[in-house]
């Protein structure tokens, strides 16, 4: 079966484009199914018993939503079996996966957005830097691995839009707010001084990523998770503040602001409206308004 996986990932990679995260996903997935197998098993041998077997294994160690996404990894695989005559039929096809819950997604108010941004200050070690970060990540709503792996050259201050390539290698642009493009302007001169003192040190150096760590690298996502949920905490928002929580704080606060669901879609990059749907969960009070607002039979109207 690993002949079999390894021309699956040159298929991730080569024809869908996927990140380097991604297909490390789809792999580990395999190869922990694989190793449930038994020994004489083949490929043409495997059946929806054996996958259902596997996904029963699983219960109790892992949540409903891993399941659902190794479960996800393997029809995915088969699929390609199938696409490439290695099979004639797809065991996965009659298997049912776990029921999940939908979960609203934790997005912050306006006001603690706004508590959040004003955090940074002259007692953290790069608090320009820092305030670029939170800017950027609520004015564009991108994923936090998307983030750091914008450069400069992305970010086109005369267009006001940054290029970003999310998920499956897609390329989209992004307007980015007045705030954020002021707040890296701001950030330039220390990110500048940051590369020459790598310089000065005799290490190597990247000109391009947008976001520098302490030692002029590329800045990783553990560091931006780290620093979003410190300024959270002494910001006093109760949840835990995540870079993904700001994503749904843009995408919930276009919402409540009246943009429409299509245009959200394309700005978060989501290939199925369906997951842009999660973030219509306005609240009750915004909703009435609308409808007093709007509707010919309202009280109001």
């Amino acid at each position: 079966m690993n002949h079999y996986i390894a021309d699956f990932q040159r298929w991730l990679e080569a024809e869908k484009g996927y990140s380097a995260h991604t297909v490390s996903s789809y792999l580990r997935d395999l190869k922990e199914f694989n190793k449930h197998l038994q020994p004489q098993s083949n490929i043409t041998s495997i059946s929806a018993r054996d996958i259902r077997a596997f996904i029963v294994s699983l219960h109790g160690t892992n949540a409903s939503s891993s399941v659902a996404r190794k479960l996800s990894s393997l029809r995915t695989f088969f699929k390609f079996l199938v696409r490439e005559k290695i099979l004639v039929t797809d065991p996965t096809a009659t298997v049912a996966g776990p029921k999940i819950g939908k979960n609203i997604p934790v997005f912050l108010t306006v006001d603690e957005v706004f508590k959040l941004l004003e955090e940074p200050g002259e007692s953290d070690s790069f608090p320009v830097r820092d305030r670029a970060i939170l800017e950027f990540l609520y004015s564009t709503g991108i994923r936090v691995a998307e983030l750091v792996s914008r450069n400069l050259a992305d970010l086109d201050f005369a267009s006001e839009v940054v290029s970003v390539r999310g998920k499956g290698n897609k390329e989209r642009l992004v307007p980015v707010g007045r705030h954020a493009r002021e707040a890296v302007v701001n950030w330039l001169p220390q990110r500048e001084q940051l590369i020459l003192d790598r310089v000065k040190r005799g290490r190597q150096v990247d000109h391009e990523p947008l976001f520098l760590n302490g030692r002029g690298g590329r800045l990783s996502t553990r560091s931006v998770e780290r620093l979003v949920k410190a300024y959270g905490e002494r910001a006093g928002i109760i949840h835990t503040v995540t870079p993904h929580a700001l994503r749904h704080s843009f995408a919930t606060h276009l919402l409540e602001m009246g943009a429409d669901l299509r245009s959200v879609q394309e700005l978060l990059g989501h290939s199925s409206l369906s997951s842009t749907q999660r973030y219509t969960h306005l609240n009750l009070d915004h909703l009435t308004e609308v409808y007093d607002k709007a509707h010919p039979l309202s009280k109001n109207g």
